[in-house]
């Protein structure tokens, strides 16, 4: 799934090719591309029809078009969203759920192959600049509101694993399996392990990797698995080629050269070190 790094990098295309250009068309080719739209695809594109962006925003994983109206077009990338700006008649893509023409004679296309993602225009939450649907997602970590005392105090408050409080995104957003496993390799700290062990030290540090390691996978396009992640250009990431940990099983470990090993974790796949992340002992009454 797109991470931050990913979604932001969209962001950025969207400011540049999207903000500005009216839509002059909608055409919903897939009506679960936009079932969290709840009136329908007829109100979805009604709503948008004739609507101009003035601003592309995000917050975690979530990003939205600002409309001149004062709504939002909130798009969610799920496991292989694509959002695509395109020449207009440029063949379609196989897997095309939502078509836009823009005001240019390029149009915004969603494109995605799994359809775990979606589009809705919503209305603003408690803040005029935020859909009332995103209200509950916390603040990344590249936010400027964001504040890294509040999140420590939070992190080592919780009585949860560390692997299972970066990924949930009411305490921190735009963290997903990749980068916790990249930043928990960084601090050296193993998923399993608690948060409530956590000195305030170790907390800080380890956000401060998780920053860093958004930061670096941002300044190369983020990370490409299976071609389902691009730019709005169609451009893959290249971070993957700086992982440390993530994907690398059986792969010497960058530090101590013992093998990367796979664990699963919540429907999905842990990467570690199990020498330089050394698992908690587990409880005899686990």
């Amino acid at each position: 799934m797109p991470e931050l790094p990913e979604v932001e990098v969209v962001r950025r295309g969207l400011a540049a090719h999207a903000v500005g250009r009216t839509v002059a068309g909608v055409e919903v080719l897939h009506p679960r591309a936009v079932r969290r739209h709840t009136p329908g695809p007829a109100d979805f594109a009604a709503r948008l029809e004739g609507r101009t962006p003035t601003a592309a925003l995000r917050r975690g994983k979530y990003m939205w078009l600002a409309l001149d109206d004062g709504s939002m077009l909130l798009a969610h990338l799920g496991m292989s969203g694509q959002m695509l700006v395109q020449p207009q008649g440029k063949p379609d893509e196989k897997h095309l759920r939502v078509r836009l023409p823009l005001s240019d004679g390029n149009e915004l296309r969603f494109v995605d192959q799994r359809t775990f993602g979606h589009l809705m225009v919503d209305g603003p939450g408690e803040r005029a600049d935020v859909p009332a649907s995103v209200d509950h997602i916390a603040l990344d970590p590249l936010d400027a509101e964001f504040v890294p005392e509040a999140f420590v105090r939070a992190l080592r408050a919780r009585d949860t694993e560390l692997k299972r409080a970066l990924l949930d995104q009411s305490l921190i957003s735009g963290v997903g399996n990749i980068y916790a496993d990249e930043a928990l390799w960084r601090a050296g700290l193993h998923g399993r392990r608690g948060t409530r062990g956590l000195t305030r030290a170790q907390a800080t540090e380890l956000l401060g990797h998780v920053r860093d390691v958004m930061t670096e996978a941002l300044a190369v396009g983020g990370t490409t698995f299976d071609g389902l992640y691009v730019n709005v250009n169609g451009e893959s990431g290249y971070f993957a080629r700086g992982l440390n940990a993530y994907g690398r099983e059986d792969r010497p470990c960058g530090r101590c050269a013992s093998p990367i090993v796979r664990e699963s974790f919540m429907n999905r796949s842990s990467f570690s070190c199990p020498s330089c992340q050394r698992p908690p002992r587990r409880s005899r009454t686990a």
